[in-house]
């Protein structure tokens, strides 16, 4: 059977890239589709796109990716102006250039993978949404062309992974993040397997992979490279909780999950 692995939201982290696609060599995969986000959060995204465009075959846009080197688009955020800054020549043009979305078939089931939603990168659907919002992302949009609705969707951008199956068999699913990942901050992959550009009906699957990394050798690289919001990264990276609750934890006050905050900004 073939194999496909799926990553997503690596936001700069070449030390978890780096380690996942150890594993990913490790497994005897060749196929390595990327669902977006290659920069921002993390030091080193100048790297990461370079080492991207080496190494997967599939590259999507993200919302970072394509906010963050708009031309139209200024910045009075230090944070968001570093991390501008280090992307390479060329760089900005070609993660704007990236296509929305990539159809496949695998084992008689239409595939759709995207970064964030249906209709745009900036909309994110998280593992709590309205079933008008699951129904929602099967369907076609000017975003996603007028191809053959999806079976499967598969999608990254919350940095929380989960599958779900429901009416006639569609399956959503989230890849989680390799550099960034929330709850369990170990970076995550998905492995699908089935037979590739068949329409036939045939076993398919699909796997979740956890790639321990030296997440002190990456907060390292940032504080050489005196990135700003280090503490924020730095708490995403040890802990899996959001920096956006970085100055409730410092005041010690309760924690709580991911899913019980309000929505975060479309920078997540």
């Amino acid at each position: 059977m073939d194999r496909i692995a799926l990553i997503s939201d690596v936001h700069g982290n070449l030390t978890a890239l780096e380690a996942v696609l150890a594993d990913i060599d490790r497994r005897g995969i060749t196929r390595i589709f990327n669902l977006g986000d290659y920069v921002g959060k993390g030091p080193r995204g100048r790297e990461v796109v370079d080492l991207c465009r080496e190494r997967c075959e599939v590259n999507l846009l993200g919302n970072w990716d394509d906010f963050l080197p708009d031309p139209a688009r200024t910045f009075d955020n230090e944070a968001l102006t570093w991390w501008l800054e280090q992307l390479g020549p060329g760089q900005g043009a070609w993660l704007r250039g990236l296509a929305f979305s990539h159809d496949f078939w695998l084992s008689g089931r239409r595939v759709r993978l995207f970064h964030a939603s249906e209709e745009t990168v900036h909309r994110r659907v998280r593992y709590v949404r309205s079933q008008a919002e699951f129904e929602a992302l099967f369907t076609k949009t000017p975003a996603t062309g007028n191809g053959p609705v999806p079976d499967v969707v598969g999608y990254g951008d919350t940095h929380d992974p989960f599958y779900e199956c429901q009416l006639e068999g569609r399956t959503s699913f989230n890849t989680g993040s390799v550099g960034n990942c929330m709850g369990d901050p170990t970076p995550l992959y998905c492995i699908l397997e089935g037979e590739v550009d068949s329409q036939e009906p045939a076993p398919w699957s699909i796997a979740y992979v956890r790639v321990p990394y030296d997440i002190e050798a990456e907060l390292a690289a940032a504080r050489d490279l005196d990135m700003p919001q280090y503490d924020g990264y730095a708490l995403e990276l040890r802990h899996g909780l959001y920096r956006g609750q970085l100055d409730e934890i410092r005041a010690g006050l309760p924690v709580t999950g991911y899913h019980e905050r309000e929505p975060a900004p479309a920078t997540a």
